[in-house]
């Protein structure tokens, strides 16, 4: 949990009147923001997750309100939230904090609901506020949360730094007679140990797992000949991820490997290299797609482009066919190509930040196919 001011500027005062505005204009009367990373981009508050309710309201014209349970209070008012000059309410065991919610609201139309809002929250509120539209927050925040702040850029690209020095020690671990656990198991203790607070995921997956691109540690015993996917990524002190896959040989790799990761390594640095201001997502996708249908492998490349990442690792804009939404500063994605013909797979991810002249790339680690 946070405790005390917000020293990074990750979090500024002006969060709050900005959720107002967002909310104002997107038609809705309130946002309620329940633990989760719609509460901490506003606040800085990074509250505990309970059937207990934690509810920050923003009325669009008003003063926001955060609803806290009683025992929570110390730690509310210790976050960054309780240097933000705002009302704490708290709430006994005995209480109901849904009807306090509604007393504070009033008589409202259309409220938005933080994205990852529990449906026990969900549905409470909507017998609190009978007749109230709900929609969700996301309408009013996304574009806030998608365009990253000056501190911001700077907290991913610390996380980037910590997860390229746990990608540099990947190939000392990936030894015949392993297994993908253990490897997975020493990328945890590193991605720990490089400063981050939590480990959201270490993929490793070898030979034919490697065609798996959301493959889970197995038993499986790392051979000789073997390609390893490597994705691996977590969530920082300063509630921003990382994310940044390589893929590794043990031993000298076939022709057939060695020609496909040419296709790939050309197409994401393609890719990376589009990125501009006005780009549209979608045209990005085609700029990492393109390259691997003309080589043959367009089957193959099974998942889209990018993902935007922040508080979340998954999180708007989204690099995918269909996608019309224009580039802009700030905005920051992966850019992550991947081939799986089934034998074995291969993907390489840079997290990349959208600036007002290009593109800078926050992970920079060796892009070649690293033979161990």
């Amino acid at each position: 949990m946070d405790h005390g001011q917000d020293e990074t500027g990750l979090f500024p005062a002006s969060r709050l009147r900005d959720a107002a505005a967002a909310a104002a204009k997107a038609g809705l009367d309130a946002l309620l923001l329940t633990p989760g990373p719609d509460l901490r981009y506003v606040t800085g508050y990074q509250a505990h997750e309970s059937e207990r309710l934690t509810c920050l309201v923003v009325p669009a014209d008003g003063d926001p309100v955060l609803v806290v349970p009683r025992l929570e209070l110390t730690g509310a008012h210790a976050s960054p939230a309780g240097a933000l000059g705002i009302e704490i309410a708290g709430w006994g065991e005995t209480d109901d904090p849904f009807a306090l919610v509604a007393r504070r609201l009033g008589p409202v139309a259309a409220v938005g609901l933080a994205d990852r809002m529990w449906a026990l929250a969900v549905l409470r509120l909507r017998a609190a506020l009978p007749g109230t539209r709900q929609e969700l927050a996301s309408v009013a925040l996304r574009d806030l949360r998608a365009r990253k702040s000056p501190a911001e850029i700077a907290a991913l690209r610390a996380a980037a730094e910590a997860i390229d020095g746990v990608h540099k020690q990947v190939p000392g671990w990936l030894r015949p007679g392993r297994t993908e656990r253990d490897v997975a198991a020493d990328v945890s203790a590193a991605i720990l140990a490089a400063g981050h607070v939590t480990v959201d995921f270490a993929i490793v997956g070898s030979g034919p797992n490697g065609a798996s691109p959301h493959h889970t540690a197995s038993d499986r015993v790392l051979q000789r000949g073997d390609v390893v996917v490597v994705d691996i990524g977590g969530t920082m002190q300063s509630g921003y991820c990382s994310d940044c896959t390589r893929t590794y040989a043990i031993g000298t790799p076939t022709a057939e490997v060695a020609a496909c990761y040419r296709v790939l390594q050309e197409a994401q640095e393609a890719a990376c290299a589009a990125v501009r201001p006005g780009l549209t997502a979608e045209a990005l996708d085609a700029a990492a797609r393109t390259p691997i249908s003309a080589a043959g492998y367009g089957e193959f490349f099974v998942h889209r482009t990018g993902h935007g990442i922040g508080l979340e690792t998954h999180e708007d804009p989204y690099i995918v066919a269909g996608n019309a939404e224009v580039l802009q500063p700030g905005h920051a994605f992966s850019v992550e190509p991947g081939i799986y013909p089934g034998p074995y797979g291969a993907r390489i991810e840079d997290i990349v930040v959208c600036t007002p002249d290009g593109h800078e790339r926050l992970n920079n680690v060796s892009h070649e196919l690293v033979v161990v």
